[in-house]
């Protein structure tokens, strides 16, 4: 009955999703180019160098190296190796979906059992500042101290979300627990294992930078897929009246809340697409700004079911279950809105009271912002960078075909 069940919606939403397309192609048309723009301008290129440094240092059994070393601080905190400290860095500094795809590499590697691997992708998915800063605060709001307050918000919230999913299946690993507790922290050990680990690939250097440059690219055009699909599918459930029905659901639990109805809408887009919505909840007129941050906070901590898409996908190549993910996802939103209401007053109007006497921050203070800059940048050069190594990973399978 169940798989019954799944034929039909599976079936019901493909007929529907090329019925839709049929009846809105120039809609469609242009909500692709949207998300194709926003994929190859600033996801690609800023998550390429990430993933291809990922694919390396895993390479060349630095991964190991950090795992000895931080396996005092992973342990405790989170429940697991010391390998995972990479992961989560990685997924801080070049946001979604980095922490997923490096927890299942360290899958494939052997360096975390099913479990660990579970418990280290709940926390690792992060956004990252530069849409932190760059397109939310800078881009959305035009005001660079929302930045300091989700961030802080996101990252705490996130960490606290990696010390409850440390108890998530310890019945299961007692064993193995007893066992990794007892390993002493020694630089020469890392080393060592560092370098068995290496030795162990035995791959000529080539071929390594060509798996890693390949591996990450092939990765990449998976996230663009689904960035394009989900800016498709957020246009056509606009057009046929869907997005507005389920929008008078949000809005009875919003008039409960006390919040405008009108950001029923943007949050139902921003559950799907962070940054549509994210720039739908900033052009919404509210009573103060707090209601805004509440509702991007738990957005930002949710992901968007196109995250979700990207992360199931990569961990469906193993044996990891999403569904711990998922509920993880909605953890991380609940203590992003709790902080983000007790770090309000401190972290955003106290800042504004201190700056009353200063000069307004200008489009040329917002210019200046690192973030901002980043940004812009890779706007410029980012479909250069995109186009070429799209190029270059067709030449190294050209290559590789005649060997």
């Amino acid at each position: 009955m169940g798989q019954l069940l799944k034929t039909f919606i599976y079936s019901s939403f493909s007929i529907f999703l090329t019925i839709a397309l049929i009846r809105f192609p120039d809609q469609s048309l242009e909500a692709g180019i949207r998300g194709l723009n926003m994929w190859w301008e600033v996801v690609f290129p800023s998550l390429l160098p990430f993933f291809i440094t990922a694919e390396l240092l895993l390479a060349f059994g630095v991964v190991k190296f950090f795992g000895i070393l931080f396996e005092p601080i992973m342990r405790p905190l989170f429940n697991v190796p010391g390998s995972g400290s990479f992961g989560w860095m990685m997924g801080m500094a070049s946001g979604y979906p980095t922490g997923a795809k490096i927890t299942a590499r360290l899958r494939e590697e052997k360096q975390l059992s099913k479990i660990e691997a579970e418990r280290l992708v709940s926390f690792t998915n992060n956004s990252s500042p530069l849409f932190i800063f760059g397109a939310i605060s800078a881009g959305f709001f035009h005001d660079l101290k929302l930045g300091a307050l989700l961030a802080v918000c996101h990252y705490t919230s996130n960490a606290m979300v990696g010390i409850c999913m440390r108890f998530y299946g310890r019945k299961e690993e007692a064993t193995d627990r007893k066992k990794t507790s007892k390993q002493k922290v020694s630089l020469i050990k890392a080393f060592r294992e560092m370098h068995e680990s290496r030795v162990k690939a035995n791959k000529p250097l080539g071929e390594i930078l060509g798996d890693a440059v390949l591996n990450s690219i092939k990765t990449l055009v998976m996230v663009g897929g689904f960035i394009i699909l989900f800016s498709v599918l957020i246009k056509l459930l606009f057009l046929v009246g869907i997005s507005s029905a389920i929008a008078t659901i949000w809005e009875q639990l919003l008039i409960i809340i006390d919040f405008p109805t009108d950001l029923a809408l943007p949050i139902f887009s921003g559950l799907f697409e962070i940054t549509i919505g994210a720039n739908m909840i900033s052009q919404t007129m509210t009573d103060t700004l707090l209601q805004q941050a509440i509702i991007i906070s738990f957005i930002l901590g949710f992901n968007g079911l196109s995250i979700h898409a990207q992360v199931a996908s990569i961990l469906a190549k193993t044996d990891i279950r999403y569904l711990p993910y998922f509920f993880a996802r909605i953890l991380h939103g609940c203590f992003a809105v709790i902080l983000t209401i007790i770090l309000y007053k401190p972290l955003y109007l106290d800042r504004q009271t201190i700056d009353l006497n200063e000069i307004p921050v200008s489009h040329l203070d917002l210019t200046e912002n690192i973030w901002v800059i980043i940004l812009y940048y890779l706007k410029d050069v980012g479909p250069v960078v995109t186009i070429v190594c799209l190029a270059l990973s067709v030449f190294i399978l050209y290559r590789r075909s005649f060997k």
